[in-house]
């Protein structure tokens, strides 16, 4: 079983609450109880497969470099495709292509709409820097390496969600919890997974707190998240932000982190005084 096949099964054991068994003779396996056969690995790996570009066949160990550097049949764009040309085709066309591309000729008006897109790409990518930094000026600032695990609601139809113990931050008590899907009814009966969360204030406060914050991996975790920052502000009657999305990297991180006992994580928190 490979491992994607392996993660995908185990988080639908846990969305499902069951222990997750093998689809072929249905014993029960877990992490603990499973390892990887190295020698069953290299067999396969020399095992032929074939290139979804140009159906030649190659040894797996090899294939994922042919696909990427060497096939001609790949899939590729024009180099000019940052001022607007929309080209896609294989790589061997693509010399051919640029002789007669006619976005180089172009005027500068001409081209100023795919260089916007850029522009507004690379200032978003801007934007969380300098926010980043600047939230690292503030006065107050929190940091807390913490865990989820894994919990059931009391509904008829018991629904995953996670929580962290308590944990303080500006003296106060808070709790990080976590949703799969949106609170989704069933999401075993999708592929495409996400993670939510929210923070969650415990202690009853007398001035509102403002609050920014953002999840990154941190030293005891292996998730791939990209950072995002989100702002709330806590008082005596919002004591609980709403749920944000966790940008995990794809769907797959997403069943690997649901395959897991809990998800380790570091949560950066700024406190913004007036």
């Amino acid at each position: 079983m490979c491992a994607g096949c392996f993660t995908h099964l185990l988080a639908d054991a846990r969305l499902r609450d069951e222990m997750a068994t093998c689809p072929n003779c249905r014993i029960e396996i877990s992490k603990m109880n499973s390892s990887r056969n190295l020698a069953v690995e290299k067999a396969v790996n020399e095992l032929p497969a074939e290139c979804q570009y140009c159906s030649k066949q190659f040894p797996r160990h090899l294939l994922d470099r042919h696909e990427t550097d060497f096939c001609v049949e790949r899939s590729t764009t024009c180099k000019y495709h940052r001022i607007g040309c929309p080209w896609r085709g294989p790589y061997h066309e693509r010399v051919e292509h640029e002789e007669t591309c006619v976005h180089p000729c172009k005027s500068g008006s001409d081209v100023m709409g795919a260089l916007h897109v850029v522009d507004n790409k690379r200032q978003e990518e801007m934007e969380l820097f300098d926010k980043i930094f600047d939230l690292l000026s503030f006065e107050k600032l929190s940091f807390n390496d913490l865990q989820l695990k894994p919990y059931r609601t009391d509904e008829f139809i018991h629904k995953l969600f996670y929580e962290t113990s308590r944990f303080t931050a500006f003296g106060n008590q808070w709790v990080v919890k976590s949703r799969v899907n949106d609170n989704q009814r069933d999401p075993t009966q999708s592929c495409e997974r996400s993670v939510t969360y929210q923070l969650i204030l415990k202690t009853k406060i007398s001035c509102p707190l403002n609050i920014h914050f953002l999840i990154l991996k941190g030293p005891f975790g292996d998730m791939k998240v990209h950072p995002r920052i989100y702002h709330f502000e806590f008082g005596e009657d919002t004591n609980e932000s709403p749920y944000y999305h966790m940008p995990l990297h794809d769907f797959g991180e997403c069943n690997r982190l649901l395959a897991a006992k809990a998800i380790n994580f570091r949560l950066i928190m700024f406190l913004v005084t007036k």
